[in-house]
């Protein structure tokens, strides 16, 4: 018996199937094209993904025939905020705006002068990514789009619509449209009356794991499966790599550094972030998480390498660094930054150089930078009472042992790894194993499901030394944002 994780991502598609062990069987991918009309705009067209989907099924079906009577359920995790309409056929009115569009600086303006109490409805403060921005601009910039508009989905609802016929969209989604009554877990009439949104248009709520209907009798026919499979909502992306990582408790956390970096944790009530931080619905019913954000973490590193040491591989570039005295600064805000600053025009700098350094003090640096970013993040949430037992690492840092070893330095905490890492795919794999009813809730499918490697513990004389290190990396923005602001007028 097997269950399908589809992860919709920006750039491809991928289908992880697991068994009942937990055992990722196979995986499958399908690239697509993003579309740049104008600067600052992204798009994307939902038929290609539709089209991924299929050639992801097809090569399952290649690689292992037996899940044409093996396939149990399907589930989703998809990349938040992006939008998509559909007229009342449900036919696509215009390509999907996606999450990194930042064409609604505008529209987010509009948002907080209209609604200043928007923080204490949604958990969050308005920002170009979100979907509310999205639904504005079209109605300021094409009213004959806005007219037509029968139906607002996101990118991994629009795939489960296709599979069943039916629309829904799960809280950890909603959650990140800026329309979304959080704690209360509907859609908010105070943001939908003041934006002149019809309620209607907007898709039934739903837990991550609830059936969401069988798969249509044409595809389960197209694709050769000779069983009724059963379809769950899913989630957004990364609740799904929370669920994934085993972040289904108050027990762990999660540093992940990929191109940008993102530190989570599992909220059992709410906390008063103030919109310093995204707080969102949990995949995991009834439950919530937060997290900060920095723009530029393995990008940082990846631009360092590039520029500077294109001729060495990572563990090359790395060897040794953990026995440096660096005494230098590196602030990663190449592309300007989120958490805790929200500022487009902070850029980044390397701070204390002398004629001492090396190369390899400017690569442990940007590390220390990166990492410094990530625990602006924890330091918000220490701040109303969390205190961080174990993190999990995933990503770009958790490849490197000396990397990950300075994680658990600089957070003060042990730092583990995961055995198997499939990020948000096996997140949906997982909804659909307990839509299925292989476990009662995530939380005992985390249990048989995630299951963790490598363990760094904090070394207390290296601990001591960041935190000093950290309260001189958090003058460094004060000091520099009002240079970066000038720089950017030149």
């Amino acid at each position: 018996m097997y269950v399908l994780g589809i992860d919709l991502g920006t750039s491809s598609l991928k289908g992880l199937l697991l068994n009942k062990k937990g055992d990722v069987v196979a995986t499958e991918s399908s690239e697509y094209e993003l579309h740049i009309p104008k600067s600052g705009y992204s798009e994307q067209n939902p038929q290609n993904w539709v089209l991924a989907m299929k050639i992801v099924f097809e090569k399952l079906v290649k690689t292992v025939p037996n899940i044409k009577t093996g396939l149990e359920g399907i589930s989703f995790s998809g990349q938040m905020h992006s939008l998509i309409v559909l007229d009342e056929k449900k036919n696509v009115l215009r390509n999907a705006i996606l999450w990194n569009d930042v064409r609604t600086t505008k529209q987010c303006q509009t948002i907080l002068k209209e609604l200043p109490n928007i923080v204490d409805i949604t958990k969050n403060t308005a920002l170009e990514g979100f979907t509310l921005p999205k639904i504005l601009w079209i109605q300021e910039n094409e009213p004959e789009i806005w007219e037509k508009i029968k139906y607002i989905v996101l990118p991994k609802d629009y795939l489960g619509y296709y599979l069943t016929g039916n629309i829904n969209m799960d809280y950890s989604d909603a959650a990140g449209t800026l329309m979304l009554d959080v704690l209360n877990k509907k859609w908010s009439n105070e943001i939908t009356d003041k934006f002149n949104i019809d309620k209607n248009i907007l898709p039934n709520l739903v837990n991550s794991t609830d059936f969401i209907g069988n798969l249509l009798p044409n595809l389960q026919s197209d694709f050769g499966f000779e069983k009724e499979i059963k379809i769950f909502a899913g989630g957004a992306d990364n609740a799904c790599a929370a669920i994934g990582s085993g972040i289904v408790d108050k027990e762990k956390s999660m540093a992940s550094i990929g191109t940008s970096g993102v530190f989570l944790t599992y909220e059992e009530k709410h906390n008063g972030y103030d919109g310093k931080l995204h707080y969102f619905n949990h995949g995991l019913k009834d439950s919530y998480y937060s997290m900060g954000v920095t723009l530029s973490a393995g990008h940082s590193l990846s631009w360092f390498k590039q520029n500077f040491s294109n001729d060495e591989d990572y563990n090359e570039l790395l060897d040794g660094i953990e026995d440096l005295e660096t005494n230098l600064f590196f602030t990663p805000y190449i592309v300007g930054e989120r958490t805790p600053h929200t500022n487009s025009k902070i850029r980044g700098s390397f701070i204390g150089i002398d004629t001492n350094h090396t190369k390899k003090h400017f690569a442990k640096a940007v590390l220390e930078g990166i990492t410094f970013s990530l625990k602006d993040c924890a330091t918000i949430m220490e701040s109303v009472g969390h205190k961080f037992e174990s993190i999990v690492s995933v990503g770009g840092g958790a490849k490197n042992k000396i990397w990950l070893q300075m994680q658990a330095d600089i957070f003060d905490s042990s730092v583990i790894t995961l055995k198997t890492e499939q990020g948000p795919g096996f997140g949906a794999a997982m909804i659909a194993a307990v839509g299925v009813k292989w476990f009662k809730d995530l939380k005992e499918c985390a249990k048989n499901f995630v299951h963790y490697q490598d363990k760094f513990i904090p070394n207390k004389q290296k601990v001591e030394k960041y935190k000093k290190a950290y309260e001189i990396y958090k003058t460094i923005y004060d000091s520099t944002k009002d240079i970066c602001a000038e720089i950017s007028e030149l």
